[in-house]
């Protein structure tokens, strides 16, 4: 059976601050761990106002500190901008912590722009060029191949990894290595159907995976009514927009009409990159999520919404909890 999980950017609102979206990060993840959903991912991305968490294995612990079982990890840990020996350490102290529920997800984009980057030493360090050698250069570290540099806490543990990307370059990298593959369609869809079917003709077994194991990203916005879900997810509209526009900035309050916001070629670019999402009534959104598992024949939908009021976000989220356990293994 397919399973359901949560992708949360910790949204920092337009009137808020970070410490009100760690607060709602953690009351989202307790809630989803009682609704049933299988993990709870954490992404990275730096310079940019509206998501709080920057410093992500930090806020991956507090995750899963204030909860018991739901699975805890990096959707993802973007590996360019770090040492592979220092997220060995940190994923390694964070299952020593948290044994048996901690995830590392892996992406290659910088999660930032170029003087971003620069800022965060990367000109010094590893680039996308050498993502393929950097994830060996971590496998090493925890499997402690490298007698000469451990990686303390980190070495032989069992944390698994999996690879993220909206291209076909890191679904190629996830077949040859036997990884799990999260493809980054609730943002970035066009080559979903590419990568998907490069992944699955190609993939290697390994230690850690015997067969193909595929992850969506789809945005949820649902509400009683599909009038209700439509204005709650002009938030995320409005805030595409910022980044169409080269202006990122907090998640706004929603608008009554997003047509009101943007000229039509903005809004054919936010349409083209939202088009993963499930947006409307309980049975609108079960209906939606049937159409991605049918199309993509996806193990996993990791579920992300950009909603202003924390309130219809937990509802959106347990909307879709519900309606994801009326549906049936797609054949």
């Amino acid at each position: 059976m397919p399973r359901l999980s949560v992708l949360d950017l910790s949204p920092i609102i337009e009137g808020g601050d970070a410490a009100l979206a760690f607060r709602n990060t953690v009351d989202l993840a307790q809630h989803a761990e009682r609704w049933g959903y299988h993990r709870y991912w954490l992404a990275e991305h730096h310079n940019l106002p509206g998501i709080a968490s920057a410093a992500t294995s930090v806020v991956i612990g507090h995750v899963a500190e204030k909860t018991k079982t739901i699975r805890v990890g990096a959707g993802g840990i973007m590996l360019p901008n770090h040492a592979p020996l220092v997220i060995a350490e940190q994923f390694g102290t964070l299952e020593s912590l948290f044994p048996g529920r901690i995830d590392l997800g892996l992406g290659r984009a910088p999660g930032s722009d170029q003087r971003t980057a620069r800022a965060l030493r990367r000109s010094l360090g590893s680039s996308g060029d050498t993502f393929p050698q950097d994830v060996l250069e971590l496998q090493s570290y925890f499997t402690g191949a490298d007698t000469r540099v451990q990686a303390v806490p980190g070495a032989g543990q069992d944390i698994p990894l999996y690879l993220l990307g909206s291209s076909d370059f890191s679904a190629r990298l996830a077949a040859e290595l036997g990884l799990p593959f999260a493809f980054a369609s609730h943002f970035a869809p066009d080559y979903l159907e590419v990568a998907l079917h490069l992944y699955r003709r190609d993939f290697q077994p390994s230690p850690q995976l015997d067969k193909p194991y595929v992850i969506i990203g789809a945005g949820v916005f649902a509400a009683d009514s599909d009038t209700e879900a439509r204005r709650l997810f002009t938030s995320a509209q409005l805030q595409f927009l910022t980044m169409v526009r080269g202006r990122p900035g907090k998640l706004p309050a929603p608008v009554d009409s997003i047509d009101d916001h943007c000229t039509p070629a903005e809004r054919t670019a936010i349409d083209q990159r939202t088009r993963c999402s499930a947006v409307g009534s309980p049975e609108t959104v079960r209906r939606r999520f049937e159409e991605l598992l049918a199309q993509t024949q996806a193990d996993e939908i990791i579920a992300t919404g950009q909603i202003y009021d924390h309130a219809s976000r937990l509802r959106s989220f347990e909307i879709a909890a519900e309606v994801f356990r009326e549906i049936k293994s797609p054949t």
